[in-house]
């Protein structure tokens, strides 16, 4: 992929992030965008969504979530959702996407950013791991919680 970029997600950006096609069987492990675009909304505070471009074609869509007043640490930074086009997978959308939010958390002063993911074969561990997050726990719905220090 040629220069990557971020951008707030916003009315001109906003169907194009919700028509994102993933690769077959991808669905099952995440929510719709048109999910996440509702949940900002209401966490205006908090979350954190972001479209990635390449070239001028939006190619991934990821949410995070920054919220130092959390009870639970693993919500007071957190990547949320992460939608990558089936075509730009592989080719470092989302290891751009989560180096940007990684490199908020540290502007925040955050110590880790977690993520949480359903385990499947199509499921994105391996990815996660690859990035360097360690799981560290099964949450109470069976995901995989996953950490990665940022200091």
């Amino acid at each position: 992929m040629d220069a990557l970029r971020l951008e707030e997600l916003n009315a001109t950006n906003v169907v194009a992030a919700n028509s994102l096609t993933l690769k077959p069987g991808q669905e099952q492990f995440v929510a719709p965008v048109s999910n996440s675009i509702a949940e900002a909304y209401v966490n205006q505070n908090t979350a954190w969504p972001r479209v990635v471009y390449s070239e001028g074609e939006l190619v991934g869509f990821i949410m995070a979530n920054f919220d130092e007043d959390s009870t639970r640490e693993e919500f007071k930074a957190i990547i949320l959702r992460m939608n990558v086009a089936a075509e730009a997978q592989g080719r470092g959308v989302g290891r751009f996407a989560v180096e940007q939010i990684a490199a908020e958390g540290r502007a925040r002063g955050s110590e880790f950013l977690y993520a949480m993911w359903e385990p499947g074969e199509d499921g994105p561990d391996a990815f996660f791991r690859h990035l360097g997050f360690e799981v560290i726990e099964d949450n109470e719905f069976g995901e995989a919680v996953g950490r990665l220090a940022l200091r």
